[in-house]
């Protein structure tokens, strides 16, 4: 099974907390700004269609996720 990397740009996040809502596993949101924290850059194959569904669900393009 491929690697998945993933990243998010804090930047970006609008604080939707989708991803939060979809993968409490991967995903949390900062106490004051609401906006996205990523828990782990590199999930275990059981979460990559969860971090891949946040990045589709993120109406910002926030978080990128890498195959390899």
């Amino acid at each position: 099974m491929a690697a998945l990397t993933v990243t998010v740009d804090t930047t970006a996040c609008c604080a939707a907390g989708r991803c939060a809502a979809t993968e409490p596993g991967l995903f949390d949101q900062h106490p004051e700004t609401g906006t996205v924290v990523l828990l782990n850059p590199t999930p275990p194959p059981a979460l990559h269609a969860s971090a891949r569904l946040c990045a589709d669900l993120c109406p910002c393009g926030a978080i990128t996720v890498e195959e390899h």
